[in-house]
C-alpha cells in the first residue's frame, strides 16, 4: 500500500509541470475569456458589464452563422476527406517496399510547411491570370472551366477546403500508419487462414482493429477544424463577402479589428461549445457503432 502511495505521487510530481503549464496555457485564457465576455471592452477603456449581451448580439448576426455554416464544410471536409486520404496512404505505407521511408517523408511534408507558406503555394495555383490550376485547364483545351477559384461564392470554400486537406492527411496518415503496425502479426496470419484476404481482409480485420484510432483521429479532426484560422485568412481572408469566413475569422475581426474584445471572447466561448457539441455528438455516434 506504502509502495502504491509512493509510486502515486512519484507520478503525480513527474504530471505537475505539465499540469501547471496547460492551466496556464489554456485553463487561465479560458477562464479570462469567459469573464471578459460579459463586458463592453476595447482594451484601453474601463470595461463595462452587460451581461449576456454579447452572446445575443453574437447569436443574431447571420455573418456569424454563416461562420457557422463554413465551420461545419471545413468539419466534413477533415472528416470525409483527411481520414479517407490518410488511412488510404497509411496502407499503401505499411508494407516492405524500397525507399518507403522516402515516401513517407514526401506524404508527411505539407503537415511540417507553415501554414503561410502553404497558403501562399495554393495562392499561386488559383490565380487567375498565372495559376497553374488555370494554366493546366488552357493547356487542355478546358478553357470554359477557368475560374476565380478563391473570388467565387460558389466555389470559394470548396477551393480552401482541398488546401485544408491536403496539409492535414499527412498527420492521419502517420497515426493511422502508427497503429497498422500494431497489429499482431498472428491475428492476419489467422483471418488470411479463414479466407479473409483483399478487401475482406480491411473490411473484417483491420479496420475493427483501428476503431480506438478513428476515434481519436475523429476528435482531433474535429477541434482542428473549429481551429482554423491563419490557412484561411491568408488565402482569402473570409471574402468575398463572408463566403469563407469562418468563426476564428469572425472573432479576430471583431476582437482586433473592431476592438471589441468582450464580443470577440464570447465569439471564442461559442467556438469552444460548437467543438464541444460536435465532439459529444460524434462520440454517441461511435457508441452505437460499436
Amino acid at each position: 500500500m506504502h509502495a502504491l502511495k509512493r509510486t502515486g505521487w512519484t507520478v503525480f510530481i513527474g504530471m505537475l509541470p505539465a499540469l501547471i503549464i496547460y492551466i496556464g496555457v489554456a485553463l487561465v485564457p479560458i477562464g479570462m475569456s469567459f469573464y471578459y465576455s460579459f463586458f463592453n471592452w476595447d482594451g484601453l477603456s474601463p470595461m463595462k458589464f452587460i451581461g449576456i449581451d454579447n452572446y445575443v448580439s453574437t447569436l443574431k448576426d447571420t455573418i456569424f452563422w454563416k461562420g457557422v455554416q463554413n465551420n461545419i464544410f471545413m468539419m466534413a471536409t477533415g472528416i470525409f476527406g483527411q481520414l479517407p486520404i490518410g488511412l488510404f496512404f497509411a496502407l499503401l505505407l505499411n508494407r516492405s517496399l524500397k525507399g518507403i521511408k522516402i515516401y513517407r517523408s514526401m506524404l508527411f511534408l505539407p503537415v511540417v510547411i507553415s501554414a503561410v507558406i502553404v497558403s501562399i503555394i495554393w495562392g499561386m495555383v488559383y490565380k487567375i491570370e498565372s495559376g497553374l490550376l488555370n494554366g493546366l485547364l488552357s493547356v487542355i483545351g478546358l478553357d470554359a472551366w477557368k475560374q476565380d477559384w478563391l473570388g467565387s461564392p460558389k466555389l470559394g470554400m470548396l477551393s480552401v477546403s482541398i488546401t485544408y486537406i491536403w496539409q492535414n492527411y499527412g498527420f492521419y496518415m502517420v497515426i493511422f500508419l502508427a497503429a497498422l503496425q500494431n497489429i499482431s502479426e498472428e491475428i492476419k496470419e489467422a483471418a488470411v487462414m479463414d479466407g479473409a484476404i483483399g478487401w475482406k481482409h480491411f473490411w473484417y480485420v483491420t479496420l475493427p482493429m483501428l476503431k480506438d484510432t478513428i476515434w481519436v483521429i475523429l476528435i482531433f479532426s474535429i477541434s482542428n477544424s473549429f481551429r482554423v484560422f491563419d490557412l484561411i485568412y491568408v488565402m482569402t481572408a473570409g471574402g468575398p463577402a463572408h463566403n469563407t469566413e469562418v468563426m476564428t475569422i469572425y472573432m479576430y475581426n471583431n476582437a482586433f479589428q473592431n476592438m471589441n474584445f468582450g464580443y470577440g471572447s464570447a465569439v471564442s466561448m461559442l467556438i469552444l461549445l460548437f467543438s464541444l457539441i460536435a465532439i459529444y455528438a460524434a462520440n454517441l455516434l461511435t457508441r452505437r457503432s460499436q
